[in-house]
């Protein structure tokens, strides 16, 4: 067995001092997911630095209308917050969606950013798996991958991202607040992760030490309606097989503003640009909704086990952009 240290900080200072950057040293909130992986194996650090006690937990609304969400705040609370049902009801379908009850009072917003792939080659030792060991090959890409990536994969690694929350957020085009050794910086969090390429075994932008304080989200465009679907193999505590997640306001019949970020797809949220450029500016139809969809999924690369993904993000897109155009300010 391996001796794990415990930190309990009382200041930020103190947490970055703890950790060190050093890479078997973890920060630990919710510890929805590292405790899952610490007794698997797959993670082994070798101190705990537990953050739920430091002042991060806040759900802010700002002069400006945005709403700073801290980094301990519990998936429970900022789902249900006020604010965030009545100007961000995507957020809070993304996050009813996920998870349990008992988790979601459990699990914190960074956590949910920073949980790792639920790939069954990932989770299991006695599997090769790039992410987990480099080099070492991916099981996934000749195995079973029915739950895997059809966008952004390379031939090192085909995990997907399972947050729900972070799809919604790449759709409302958050900001992760960062603090580190060399201060405060804040990251779209568009640009937040990394796709797989030659090293898997890198997910996000974070430096050494760095520390996710809080998600920033800007106010809403005014008259925008927004939605988030999830499809998955049962209603219950599952990861989506594919989501879709979209804010849309329209001026006149015309698209203004159009965001959509498709999740279960990809090593990350996949916010479907060339979707929102064939829309914007368009009176939309039944027909451009597909046709701009389609625009964006055309460059999907299924795997032997998991073409449906592409038929179902489609089939979710459609039917939520539809729903947004049509119907603005349906549920």
């Amino acid at each position: 067995m391996k001796p794990v240290s415990y930190v309990n900080p009382r200041t930020l200072k103190e947490a970055a001092a703890a950790h060190g950057g050093r890479p078997e040293a973890r920060y630990l909130g919710g510890g929805t997911n590292l405790v899952d992986l610490m007794k698997l194996g797959v993670e082994r650090p070798d101190v705990l630095v537990d953050i739920t006690r430091l002042s991060l937990d806040a759900i802010e609304e700002q002069a400006d209308g945005s709403l700073r969400v801290g980094a301990t705040a519990r998936n429970s609370d900022l789902a249900t917050h006020p604010a965030v049902k009545e100007r961000y009801p995507v957020l809070a379908q993304a996050l009813l969606s996920g998870a349990s009850g008992q988790l979601r009072n459990m699990a914190t917003t960074a956590g949910n950013l920073l949980q790792r792939t639920r790939c069954g080659y990932f989770q299991d030792l006695s599997r090769p798996c790039n992410k987990r060991v480099p080099g070492s090959g991916c099981g996934a890409i000749e195995g079973v991958n029915r739950e895997h990536a059809v966008l952004g994969h390379s031939s090192h690694c085909v995990a997907t991202h399972p947050s729900d929350l972070a799809v919604a957020l790449a759709a409302l085009d958050a900001l992760v607040e960062l603090v580190g050794p060399g201060g405060v910086r804040t990251v779209p969090l568009t640009e937040f992760y990394l796709l797989p390429q030659d090293r898997p075994d890198l997910e996000t932008v974070m430096r050494p030490g760095e520390l996710v304080t809080a998600v920033l989200l800007p106010a809403p465009p005014a008259g925008s309606v927004s939605r988030y679907r999830k499809a998955r193999d049962r209603a219950g505590y599952t990861f989506a097989l594919a989501s879709v997640a979209a804010v849309v306001r329209l001026e006149r019949g015309a698209v203004r503003h159009v965001t959509v970020a498709f999740g279960g797809l990809a090593h990350r949220p996949w916010r479907a640009r060339r979707t929102e450029a064939a829309l914007l500016g368009t009176s939309p139809t039944p027909e451009s909704i597909e046709r701009a969809v389609e625009a964006e999924l055309a460059d999907a690369v299924p795997l032997r086990h998991n073409a449906y993904k592409v038929e179902l993000a489609r089939g979710l897109a459609h039917e939520v952009l539809s729903t947004l155009t049509t119907r603005p300010g349906a549920p």
